[in-house]
């Protein structure tokens, strides 16, 4: 006797059949993290209040700054209001907890039960300055329990330690040797553990040198490989926009580049970036090599490479990178301040001093500015 097919798998699902809007920010996920999770519920995922919408989710983060963010909300859930005025639970409602509990995740109120807002310490621990709890995280000092939408939590270890450097910094403490005090309490040894998360210097455009007037007559056709690396690079740069969505194509686009072209120096950067920011450092450091090798005036390459060797605990290749690099482009902010941060580690502090003072001129408003002026002194 013949059985009825099983039902999909979507009909198992908590939201399957429903359409989905979300409204506000959340404070558990990123709003394209919340989309994804809907439509694994079993949900199609709009982005307005319709009369086709069965399930409004409203986020338990205050409005941000983004321009209409706090209208949008409003808007949607007044919509949803009014459906439901002319037929009753026509719209479900629910708080972001709600949908969190239905997709098996950690709720708003959990998180809030568990760990401390970031936002919430800095007010109790007035002393210190975000830029500066963020170089505490930079050293590996903290370690957030968990981000989203702009919203960073800490544990109780962390809090400690927040606690400590609010206090010396209180009492008058340098920030430079309140780094150093976390450091030593932490390993009972000036084991210096600084991670670097520099963003890699990425080639933006092609330039490739004028030909004499004979090549332009012996130029090759349009459709040759030279073209062919340049349409591919120019796509790989437009889909490189730091969208993780986008790297895959972006990578794969400039790998047709470098097939065209294995002397394109800007493509094998880029590439060796996404791989990066992949955590691959194998096949990057392959790259940067391979870029430097082609074209040892390269700064991007010189700069990354030293990012790299920091990574792996080689601080004398960092520091030689970072110096050529500096040698062919002075004005490079970055170079500046992640030589400074290699020097300290090695114990250089007075050569360190110089770099610090480079990047305070370079970089006046760079996010590392204040922390720089108090290493500087």
């Amino acid at each position: 006797m013949a059985t009825a097919p099983s039902p999909p798998a979507s009909q198992h699902t908590p939201l399957a059949g429903e359409t989905v809007v979300f409204a506000g920010r959340m404070l558990a996920l990123e709003r394209r993290e919340a989309r994804a999770l809907g439509e694994q519920l079993g949900a199609v995922v709009v982005d307005d209040v319709t009369a086709a919408v069965t399930v409004l989710v409203v986020g338990s983060a205050p409005p941000g700054g983004r321009p209409g963010e706090r209208g949008e909300h409003g808007a949607k859930l007044a919509r949803a209001k009014e459906l439901n005025e002319s037929k009753p639970g026509r719209v479900r409602i629910l708080d972001e907890d709600a949908f969190c509990q239905l997709a098996g995740i950690t709720t708003p109120s959990e998180l809030r039960r568990l760990f401390q807002p970031e936002c919430d310490l800095l007010e109790r621990y007035g002393h210190l300055r975000p830029d500066q709890l963020r170089y505490l995280e930079k050293w590996g000092l903290v370690r957030p329990a968990h981000r989203a939408h702009g919203h960073t939590f800490y544990a109780f270890a962390d809090v400690a330690v927040i606690r400590q450097a609010d206090a010396e910094l209180a009492a008058g403490t340098p920030f430079r040797a309140v780094v150093r005090n976390l450091l030593v309490s932490r390993s009972g040894q000036l084991a210096l553990d600084f991670r670097i998360e520099a963003q890699p210097a990425k080639v933006l455009q092609l330039v490739r040198p004028d030909p004499p007037p004979l090549a332009r007559l012996l130029e090759p056709h349009p459709d040759a490989p030279h073209s062919s690396a340049e349409q591919y690079f120019v796509t790989a740069s437009v889909l490189d926009d730091g969208d993780p969505s986008h790297q895959a194509e972006a990578a794969a686009a400039y790998r047709r580049a470098i097939e065209a072209d294995p002397s394109l120096v800007p493509a094998l950067i880029n590439l060796a970036n996404i791989h990066y920011a992949s955590d691959h450092i194998p096949e990057a450091q392959a790259l940067y090599e391979r870029a430097v090798t082609l074209d040892p005036d390269v700064f991007e390459a010189h700069f990354n490479l030293g990012n790299i060797f920091h990574d792996l605990g080689l601080l004398g290749e960092a520091q030689a990178c970072y110096r050529t690099a500096l040698k062919l482009n002075a004005s490079y902010a970055d170079a500046h301040f992640y030589l400074a941060v290699v020097l300290e580690k090695s114990g250089q502090s007075q050569e360190a001093r110089n770099f610090w003072r480079s990047y305070q001129r370079l970089a006046p408003n760079g996010e590392w500015v204040g922390l720089a002026k108090e290493f500087a002194d």
